[in-house]
């Protein structure tokens, strides 16, 4: 049974078919099994991505390097990502990371002016920077000259690529997820 048509707890929704391990065709398992040495599982956008499976390696590819192996600190790349599901209205990517933003260590004023659209209001200006240079780009889809010296000052060059990559990355992956009405399982929500 797809899990698009199971119900309980632990198992997402959608509207189109969900990828499962024992179904999937041969190029889909491949992708399958690279994205769960990677993660640890097939989840969420991917279970639907695997529909096409080169396009699926290639997002799970930049997606493990833009969140394990980039230079952010892990506090700014969360509350990037939860900027944008906010921002994109993306429940899934929001419950998904919301809990991943505290366990790094994101205050939970800040998760809760974020999830509450009061943002600034309830951000460090660290944090404001941050969430105000995503929220910028998805609503504005520019960013001011002084904003963005501001934060090259502060990530440099490189970790500003990165952190531009990220917000994109993360856009891309709440629009399939919307796309797709994957929903999450019970719990936090926006």
């Amino acid at each position: 049974m797809s899990e698009s048509t199971r119900s309980g707890p632990g198992v997402a929704r959608a509207r189109v078919p969900l990828v499962e391990k024992e179904t999937a065709t041969p190029a889909q398992q491949a992708v399958w099994d690279r994205i769960s040495q990677s993660r640890g599982r097939v989840a969420g956008p991917f279970a639907a991505l695997l529909h096409s499976p080169e396009l699926a390696r290639r997002i799970a590819e930049t997606g493990h390097y833009v969140r394990f192996e980039g230079p952010l600190p892990q506090t700014v790349r969360e509350l990037a990502i939860i900027t944008v599901a906010r921002a994109l209205d993306c429940q899934y990517e929001w419950a998904a990371h919301a809990v991943l933003a505290r366990k790094a260590g994101v205050r939970e004023e800040a998760i809760t002016a974020i999830r509450e659209g009061k943002a600034p209001a309830g951000l460090t200006p660290e944090e404001a920077q941050v969430s105000g240079y995503a929220a910028a780009l998805l609503r504005q889809h520019r960013v001011g000259d002084a904003e963005f010296a501001a934060l090259q000052a502060r990530f440099g060059l490189e970790g500003l690529v990165d952190l531009t990559a990220t917000i994109g990355y993360y856009a891309m992956i709440a629009c399939a997820l919307n796309a797709f009405a994957i929903q999450p399982t019970p719990g936090e929500t926006l």
